[in-house]
């Protein structure tokens, strides 16, 4: 959500930005009626502040006119009056307000000068490429099937218990799903985030404020009966977390990292129907956030994507950045990156994890402020980003570790965490069932 302040004095920039994400069909005109909307509101606010005025000074004139023992017949039917006034003056100024902050709620943030144009995800731009892709002497099988192979993973069972988007992981690739959790968090760790355990389930004030109004339709699941949603991302409890807060501005920045079993519905996604990790309804990921002052926001969201980046360095997968161009950013967003694996499978990259900057858009949604000590308070800027979401990162594994025999090497940075191990085993043989002959 922008500021009104900044909607007032720049109206054009705001016009320009929603030109640069192609959405002038649905805003177009959302600017000039946010700006006739804050007029007529700003002009009834004003009325009410001279009635409030008015009144104080009939109370003064009427208290006098006792005193000097006169009858203010006059004054006492207008102080009477104006109570009524004043309700009425207020109640249609709260409706405007209401309505401009719906409107205001619908307008994009503002572009960063480093966000590339484009009108969609064909056209996000690849700024570099870390760790060469290694070329295989034999095919590459499908994640699921390898796993399977193993009888480290029944996808079977899940579909037949939960549907489609589900899966039961078991054995050595279990551990090594928890393994990846423990790396990733004492990578926060040591980074200096705070690691918090927050709630699956989040009210409808706090997601809708959190997430975009396409993620509440097409991603989060509702509970029946219930004002609960699950969360698609521990980012949403994170956050939430200080709706409607004054923050001390000695106590920024908030740096925090959760591990958490995220929930989405994945409406209109490629995928969710073929079995594997890839796209789920249900997965683990490790997340973090930070909230801190206007001018160090862009310090931190290099530091947020150099995390990531190391992560996977570390794990030994080969990645790119890809920034997100205006045509394809939340709105909510200032700038995003992506972080992506190779898979030698397909001979291209998958997203594997995503920061971005919010600056004050997501704070002014929650109603989150900073108290100075001295002066204005102010929006806090607000970065999200992705540690890791374990599937995929199994699955990155899973092709650039696999081996020609069917096994999987262990990378070496998460060999402490699988109690030594360093290889997940060979293809379990089935035996051919020979039918006995009737005599």
């Amino acid at each position: 959500m922008l500021d009104i302040k900044f909607v007032r004095e720049h109206p054009e920039d705001v016009k320009k930005t929603i030109h640069a994400k192609h959405q002038e069909g649905t805003k177009g005109a959302l600017v000039d009626q946010v700006l006739t909307l804050d007029s007529e509101w700003r002009a009834l606010k004003g009325k009410g502040d001279d009635l409030r005025a008015q009144r104080n000074k009939l109370s003064k004139e009427i208290a006098d006119a006792f005193k000097k023992k006169q009858k203010p017949e006059a004054l006492l039917a207008q102080a009477k009056e104006l109570p009524q006034i004043l309700e009425a003056t207020e109640a249609k100024a709260l409706a405007l307000e209401t309505q401009l902050q719906a409107l205001l709620a619908q307008l994009p943030n503002t572009l960063h000068k480093d966000v590339p144009l484009g009108k969609s995800d064909k056209e996000n731009k690849e700024i570099k490429q870390i760790g060469k892709p290694k070329k295989s002497t034999f095919e590459i099988k499908n994640h699921a099937e390898l796993i399977e192979g193993l009888n480290q993973a029944d996808f079977g069972a899940s579909a037949k218990t939960s549907g489609n988007g589900f899966y039961y992981l078991q054995n050595d690739i279990a551990l090594l799903n928890q393994a990846l959790i423990h790396y990733a968090i004492d990578h926060m760790v040591k980074a200096g985030f705070t690691y918090v355990e927050t709630p699956l389930m989040l009210r409808k004030e706090v997601i809708g404020k959190v997430a975009d109004l396409n993620d509440m339709n097409m991603q989060i699941y509702k509970i029946q009966d219930e004002d609960l949603y699950l969360i698609g991302t521990s980012e949403h409890s994170l956050i939430g977390r200080y709706i409607d807060t004054i923050l001390s501005e000695k106590a920024l920045p908030l740096k925090h990292t959760s591990y958490s079993m995220c929930f989405r519905k994945e409406i209109g996604s490629h995928g969710i129907d073929q079995k594997g990790l890839y796209r789920t309804h249900q997965f683990n990921k490790v997340e973090m956030i930070v909230v801190c002052k206007p001018s160090e926001s862009m310090k931190y969201f290099e530091q947020l994507k150099k995390i990531t980046i190391d992560i996977f360095k570390g794990l030994g997968i080969p990645i790119r950045i890809l920034a997100i161009c205006s045509g394809d950013l939340g709105d909510l967003k200032h700038i995003q990156v992506d972080i992506e694996a190779w898979s030698p499978r397909k001979q291209e990259y998958f997203e594997v994890g995503s920061c971005s900057n919010l600056t004050g858009s997501q704070a002014r949604k929650l109603k989150i402020r900073v108290d100075p000590g001295t002066g204005e308070k102010y929006a806090p800027h607000t970065l999200n980003n992705t540690a890791m979401a374990t599937s995929r990162a199994l699955v990155a594994i899973l092709e650039n570790y696999q081996q020609k025999d069917g096994s999987i090497k262990i990378p070496t940075a998460l060999h402490k965490y699988m109690y030594g191990k360093k290889v997940i085993g060979k293809p379990v043989k089935t035996e051919k069932k020979t039918s006995k002959k009737k005599k």
